[in-house]
């Protein structure tokens, strides 16, 4: 009985250009930015592609193989993450409100937004390159923030990233200096689309 070859539908990079105009964030580092995230999604697909011929060529286990699944959680991990960051964005920004639902859960854990936002921009501010990223437990639907270092490292099994903020310096990098990152996180936060923040919240 011949073997059915595998149909693999790819990804798709998602068109962003909407986000031009952003409070402190150029739109040349944008558009640096919307090529790299572009690579992730290639190398997503490229990955998926060559472990279904692997598999299909019996050839599942192998040295190459076992490397190229060690990957998918970079490459994966990489395209997902620019997606909430890109989609947790919007040019000047919304205000959060206490009232909100978001606004709401965020005090529940915090005892305060402010409270809770500086806790946010400390982990942004930290050394090395990597994530800030606002987190719920599915089970408790509690709120947590979690430091992420090369997209598959830190992330919580099963959590629900809410806001995501992507703190590797080709976000920030043409617009200011790498000590002057706090300036960059303010300007991050300015530009934050809090009703998109809001319907990422598990009931």
């Amino acid at each position: 009985m011949l073997q059915q070859k595998t149909s693999y539908v790819p990804y798709v990079a998602q068109d962003y250009a909407h986000l031009k105009g952003l409070t402190g964030i150029s739109d040349k580092t944008l558009e640096v930015h919307f090529k790299l995230y572009a690579g992730y999604v290639t190398n997503t697909n490229t990955l998926n592609q060559k472990v279904i011929e692997l598999t299909e060529q019996g050839k599942s286990g192998t040295p190459e193989y076992s490397e190229l699944k060690r990957r998918y959680g970079f490459e994966y991990n990489g395209m997902r993450l620019h997606e909430y960051y890109f989609g947790n964005l919007t040019p000047g920004g919304s205000e959060l409100k206490e009232s909100s639902e978001i606004g709401k859960a965020i005090i529940a854990t915090y005892g305060s937004i402010e409270t809770w936002k500086n806790d946010f921009f400390k982990v942004g501010a930290m050394r090395g390159v990597g994530w800030a990223v606002l987190f719920q437990d599915p089970f408790t639907k509690v709120l947590s923030n979690h430091w992420i270092t090369l997209h598959e490292e830190g992330n919580i099994a099963g959590f629900q990233p809410l806001l995501v903020m992507d703190v590797w310096e080709h976000a920030f990098l043409l617009d200011y200096v790498p000590a002057d990152r706090p300036k960059y996180i303010e300007a991050f936060y300015s530009n934050i689309d809090w009703a998109a923040v809001e319907k990422r919240l598990l009931k």
